[in-house]
Formats: structure tokens, C-alpha cells, sequence
């Protein structure tokens, strides 16, 4: 009974793996590539490739460090290169569109005026 929810727990985390890999594969894919230049990270091909092999790994290879290591690839593309690409791209701004420089998040600072 133990030995079948961990089976179970762990077939959730392989999965969430999978579908992590492929949501940040996907965006890799769809983004620009005078974005990455723009942002300063590595060349679009270098991002389809790493994540790529994640993806194939966690469908193909059911290594686990194998895929903890495209679960680490995945995991910086999303944190550190998706927002820089939305960042140049136009796609950033945290919502807000058109704002002054002195808005803040609950409207214009005006400075005790």
C-alpha cells in the first residue's frame, strides 16, 4: 500500500517534469531571435537544443539525473530567460500599460502635492 503511493507520487513528479520541459520548450520556440540577442542570453538554437534533450529525456531516458538536469534547464529558462525576453520584446511592464515613471502600484505618486 506505501510502496504504491510512492510509486504514484512519483510518476506525478516525472510528469510535472515532462510538462515543465515542454511549457518552457514551447516558449523558447515561439520567442524571437534578435530577442535573445537583445536580452543578452544565449542564441535561440542553444535553448531549443538544451531544452529539447530535457524534453526527450523525460520521455525517452526515465534517468533521474538526467532529468533533474533538464528540470535545472527548464527551471532557469523560466526564471531568468523568459522575463528578459518578454522584457525587450515589449511583453514585460507588470501590467502596466502607459504609466509614468512616478506611478506607483497604486496609482501616481505625486509627492505630497
Amino acid at each position: 500500500m506505501l510502496l504504491s503511493g510512492f510509486g504514484t507520487i512519483l510518476q506525478l513528479l516525472y510528469l510535472a517534469m515532462l510538462v515543465l520541459a515542454v511549457v518552457a520548450f514551447v516558449f523558447a520556440a515561439t520567442a524571437r531571435e534578435d530577442a535573445y540577442r537583445a536580452a543578452d542570453k544565449k542564441k535561440k538554437s542553444f535553448w531549443l537544443v538544451i531544452l529539447g534533450v530535457a524534453v526527450a529525456v523525460n520521455l525517452l531516458i526515465p534517468m533521474l539525473f538526467l532529468q533533474l538536469a533538464g528540470v535545472v534547464a527548464s527551471i532557469v529558462f523560466m526564471v531568468d530567460v523568459r522575463p528578459a525576453l518578454k522584457e525587450v520584446s515589449g511583453g514585460g511592464g507588470g501590467g502596466r500599460r502607459g504609466g509614468s515613471s512616478s506611478d506607483g502600484p497604486y496609482g501616481p505618486y505625486n509627492g505630497g502635492r
